[in-house]
């Protein structure tokens, strides 16, 4: 299994990523909005992708719910996370009960697809990131672990893994880092205590399978965005924390990864920094780029095939199950 994670442009493959898809350096491939267009499309593009790719591949996509949600049509609506407070006037153990069972549907549905992951959830505070906003579970650290904690028991019990994001935190810098450099200007203490407390604590409970770092600097800690540091991903999140999960880079197209140069050097730098598969979308070139210069045996974690989903039935099974109708019964109530 590769260490590059690619996504295709439209709702079924092109001659040339089909070509692509057969490079041994892919092991992932994100989906987004573009290539849904209804269950059916989505069903024979997956079925294209399983098909022409060489390696197996983790298959993923950002389906956290609210306005990251990247099917629509014919799935369930999952509200924003930071919805379930509000909507139930603060009831902590209300709101946790809706996160299970939130989190259950959403895995459920999504690999009914054949899907194996979705990138979530957004273990960030509610702080001043527009970026982030609603994703966020709360203002609250404690709610948040609380919250979140109960979203992944969902997400384990429909068989997904869970990829917490985005370490150590993004909620406290205002620029958006898919356009700008952010920067965390804040002393070590106070992340190392707040924000990145979040992550411990749900790390602890033998939660998290996977983290997605931040494209945020942090200068009091190091001078590369955590992504590309060694020291947050070697240092502090493997030695210190002792999380043997997978880690994934954040998307190598975005403004705060171009602080560290070309794809191909973003990608090595990733890498080596310690993550176990680096994202490559929305810019063919450039993951064109990274295929074609990063060392032909460069190798992929023995930690990814860890988020393969087990074989599951498929989506109109799903609907037919006691389960499903429970949670369906359980977004009424909330939406109601």
């Amino acid at each position: 299994m590769g260490p590059v994670m690619l996504d295709v442009q439209g709702y079924e493959l092109s001659a040339v990523e089909k070509e692509v898809l057969d490079h041994p350096l892919v092991g992932g491939l994100i989906l987004f909005t573009r290539n849904f267009h209804d269950q059916k499309q989505l069903q024979e593009l997956i079925g294209q992708i399983r098909h022409y790719s060489r390696n197996q591949l983790v298959l993923a996509v950002d389906h956290e719910g609210g306005r990251v949600q990247r099917f629509r049509d014919g799935f369930s609506l999952i509200p924003a996370m930071g919805k379930l407070i509000e909507r139930t006037a603060g009831d902590i153990d209300k709101a946790s009960v809706y996160a299970q069972q939130f989190g259950w549907l959403m895995a459920a549905e999504v690999q009914a697809f054949d899907i194996d992951i979705s990138f979530a959830p957004v273990l960030d505070i509610h702080g001043v990131s527009d970026v982030i906003g609603d994703r966020s579970f709360s203002q609250k650290p404690a709610q948040i672990v609380q919250l979140a904690s109960a979203f992944i028991r969902g997400m384990h019990d429909a068989g997904m893994k869970a990829t917490g994001k985005h370490f150590p935190g993004h909620g406290n810098v205002k620029e958006d880092s898919h356009v700008a450099m952010p920067v965390d200007k804040r002393s070590r203490e106070e992340i190392m205590n707040l924000d990145m407390a979040i992550f411990k604590q749900i790390h602890q409970q033998g939660l998290l399978d996977a983290v997605m770092p931040a494209h945020v600097v942090y200068p009091e800690v190091d001078d590369l965005p955590a992504g590309f540091s060694s020291v947050w991903i070697r240092d502090i999140l493997r030695k210190q924390l002792d999380f043997d999960g997978v880690v994934f880079s954040d998307d190598l197209s975005m403004h705060g990864a171009s602080k560290v140069g070309s794809y191909a050097e973003r990608a090595e730098i990733a890498l080596n920094a310690g993550c176990d598969m680096v994202l490559v979308c929305n810019n063919p070139e450039g993951a064109i780029q990274v295929l074609d210069k990063l060392p032909a045996h460069t190798q992929g974690s023995d930690r990814l095939p860890k988020l393969l989903k087990q074989p599951t039935g498929n989506y109109a099974e799903l609907k037919k199950s006691r389960s499903w109708h429970q949670a369906q019964l359980a977004l009424d109530e909330f939406y109601a």
